[in-house]
């Protein structure tokens, strides 16, 4: 059963039609909207700072979210796909974004909509990386910009593939 926990008087609040593997946590000053999956051993830390995530998010396996202690929160707005292994840590990331695989994105960075941040990468402190476009490497620096066919193909598909897997665990 996943690991949901109170913490400084914080609960998490869980939005409906989520699924959250038997082994995720989920602890402190966290809100989650509608249709999110966070996949096995993700974790989303809101004990020092809050979190707050939009609907259709997916966290997958082996993610951490956390923040810094009065210094940094978390919000991610709607149709995310947080990678496998990344780390995301008092950021703001907008609708349609799709962090890579093992990408780390820093305290006050800003992913505007409709980005992708490529596997690996490493969006430092206070970046803000510009709607419509694809940042990689260490440091992160932009690559290009996103075609639409890109955003369809991508970012929409993850996060609609990652419900269906959802569906699948219930």
């Amino acid at each position: 059963m996943a690991l949901i926990k109170t913490v400084r008087g914080f609960t998490p609040q869980i939005g409906t039609n989520c699924f959250i593997a038997d082994n995720a946590t989920i602890v402190g000053d966290v809100i989650i909207g509608n249709n999110c999956s966070f996949w096995f051993n993700s974790v989303i830390r809101g004990d020092v700072n809050s979190i707050r995530i939009g609907d259709y998010v997916n966290i997958q396996d082996g993610a951490v979210l956390h923040c810094l202690y009065e210094k940094s929160k978390i919000n991610i707005g709607n149709n995310v796909s947080i990678g496998h292994n990344a780390i995301v840590h008092g950021a703001t990331i907008h609708d349609n974004v799709l962090i890579g695989m093992g990408a780390i994105v820093m305290d006050h960075a800003v992913i505007e909509e409709n980005c992708i941040v490529a596997a690996g990468s490493l969006i430092l402190d206070s970046t803000i990386v510009k709607s419509g476009s694809i940042y990689g490497g260490i440091p992160a620096k932009k690559i290009k910009n996103i075609q639409k066919e890109q955003t369809q193909e991508m970012i929409e598909k993850i996060a609609r593939n990652y419900k269906m897997y959802a569906n699948w665990y219930k």
